[in-house]
């Protein structure tokens, strides 16, 4: 009897430590973090992937992203130009939080550590291919080249169809990537692609890319509506398919490694089109983007369209989330954006607290070529279908000033085209649209005003809705000790530009300046 309770006893106990083991397994077993897709096309306006509803551009992947994961159709970087945007990318936080790095070609402060160094950090295969933070100069404290990015894969060329488009192989260096992972290691990459950023090779978006001057009836209004704008609109058009087509294969690549159900991949540009009026300013086609996210595994109803605004200062607290970490606790600088993990595991389009429901707008120093290498500082903010801009120096120029070939536009058909048309004195109304001052308020309703034409600043009926956007925006500010709000916005213009220094003196005194981005058509003052 005593030897049957013994054995019974000893049966019990061996029962209970394996229940106890595995539930303490269960526990401790690691969770698989997802893996990073992050896609960026370099000058695209949302308007023309073609979910969004243009019929003269073609992006089948992204919009397999968007039917298959989700689609925001209010997503916008505070700072319509490639370094600052994708600053805010990297680290979280609004381009007034970043000191220097809120300015183009500007030097990455070493204090901010950015998301893709901190997965690093913590286990994560990190790396990129094409365009990653640029332009600027990142540096660590020794002084030594510092790679924001963790690590490029750019060595693998291929023959593109045009001169315009680059020569590296985006899909052969992802694959690259993942060869040289650990088969246990999650991933981080970043495809920057240089598409469709300038300069293009005029007329292949109709020789190259079988595009008709018909499928276009119009451009945007602040244009010309001539064959030689269309054109310049096709060739972009064409770029903006190629980067398309290197994310599809990528895709591939991904579903053929089993890897595809894990990985959160997101899509969406820097900034607005390179043409005038857009890219450089803070208007709706500036800084309202693409954005695109799926993730198989991890979003429930796929297929939602997200009407709710978001930042990209959105997307480092969303990496940093799903790998399962605080910023601050990998070393970060605390993030201002939210996490869009609640997308995820909703089953709604709208969620987010109509006291929140806003973006913040922001720019200071883009292009040298002012007097003394200042800025044009603007803080803006879109709620409710509205945005309204203040310009804080609306004396200079917006758009660079004349003198110097308005620097803050990249040289263009299009660009060319609007000034000859103000000299010859034949259309004044376009030079203005695109390169005049501005008022030092701005209202529109973005809604039923995308184009942003119809300032309605002064009309007596918005005066409250101005004036509550105002305030709100000054209070975020003022939260978020931006030092324009504490009247010390000249710091922003005191940081020195990482090339290009003193352009316009330079410029002014006979030197001849470096001045790659415009065309020599573009300065209004020669030289004798």
């Amino acid at each position: 009897m005593k030897k049957i309770k013994f054995y019974f006893t000893a049966l019990l106990v061996l029962l209970v430590g394996s229940i106890l083991f595995a539930c303490q397994s269960k526990e401790t077993e690691p969770i698989k973090r997802p893996n990073i897709l992050f896609c960026i096309a370099d000058d695209a306006t949302w308007r023309h992937m073609s979910i969004y509803g243009t019929d003269w551009i073609e992006t089948p992947a992204f919009d397999k992203i968007a039917d298959q994961g989700l689609l925001f159709n209010n997503a916008y970087t505070p700072n319509a130009k490639c370094g600052p945007s994708r600053s805010i990318i990297l680290t979280g936080r609004n381009s007034w939080q970043l000191e220097e790095a809120a300015n183009h070609l500007a030097y990455f402060p070493t204090k901010f550590k950015t998301y893709p160094e901190a997965l690093s950090e913590i286990g994560f295969h990190v790396g990129y291919t094409g365009k990653g933070w640029a332009p600027g100069t990142s540096l660590n404290e020794d002084g030594s080249q510092r790679e924001l990015l963790v690590k490029a894969y750019n060595k693998i060329k291929t023959e593109p169809p045009t001169t315009g488009i680059s020569t590296i192989d985006y899909v052969a260096n992802f694959k690259s990537f993942l060869d040289q992972r650990k088969s246990d290691e999650p991933f981080c990459f970043w495809y920057g692609g240089h598409e469709p950023h300038r300069s293009y090779e005029y007329g292949t978006g109709v020789s190259v890319g079988n595009k008709k001057l018909s499928q276009l009836d119009s451009v945007f209004p602040y244009w010309p509506q001539s064959d030689v704008v269309k054109n310049d609109v096709l060739d972009y058009a064409f770029e903006l398919e190629y980067f398309d087509k290197q994310l599809d294969g990528m895709l591939t690549i991904l579903k053929e490694r089993g890897e595809l159900e894990n990985t959160i991949i997101v899509v969406t540009s820097d900034n607005g089109m390179p043409f005038p009026r857009v890219k450089g300013l803070s208007y709706e086609h500036s800084n309202h983007l693409p954005l695109a996210v799926m993730w198989k595994k991890g979003i429930k109803n796929p297929g939602r369209k997200i009407e709710d605004y978001v930042s990209f200062i959105d997307f480092a607290a969303t990496f940093i989330d799903l790998a399962g970490y605080d910023a601050q606790e990998l070393g970060m600088h605390p993030i201002q954006g939210k996490s869009l993990t609640p997308y995820f595991n909703s089953e709604k389009e709208k969620i987010i607290d109509a006291k929140k429901d806003y973006v913040l707008l922001g720019q200071e120093r883009h292009d040298v070529g002012r007097p003394n290498d200042v800025g044009y500082p603007v803080r803006g903010i879109v709620k409710e279908g509205f945005m309204y801009l203040n310009n804080y120096e609306n004396d200079r120029w917006p758009a660079g000033n004349p003198e110097t070939g308005y620097t803050n536009t990249d040289g263009s058909p299009t660009k060319t085209e609007i000034l000859e048309l103000n000299r010859s004195g034949e259309n004044k109304e376009y030079w203005n649209l695109n390169f005049g001052k501005h008022p030092k308020e701005e209202l529109y309703q973005v809604s039923i005003d995308e184009n942003c034409l119809n300032n309605l600043v002064e009309k007596e009926e918005f005066q409250n809705i101005k004036e509550e956007l105002k305030k709100l925006l000054e209070s975020e500010l003022k939260k978020q000790n931006d030092p324009r709000m504490f009247g010390n916005g000249s710091v922003f213009d005191n940081y020195p530009p990482d090339r290009g220094a003193n352009f316009y003196e330079k410029y002014m005194n006979g030197e001849n300046v470096n001045a790659g981005w415009i065309n020599e058509s573009d300065f209004e003052k020669k030289k004798n």
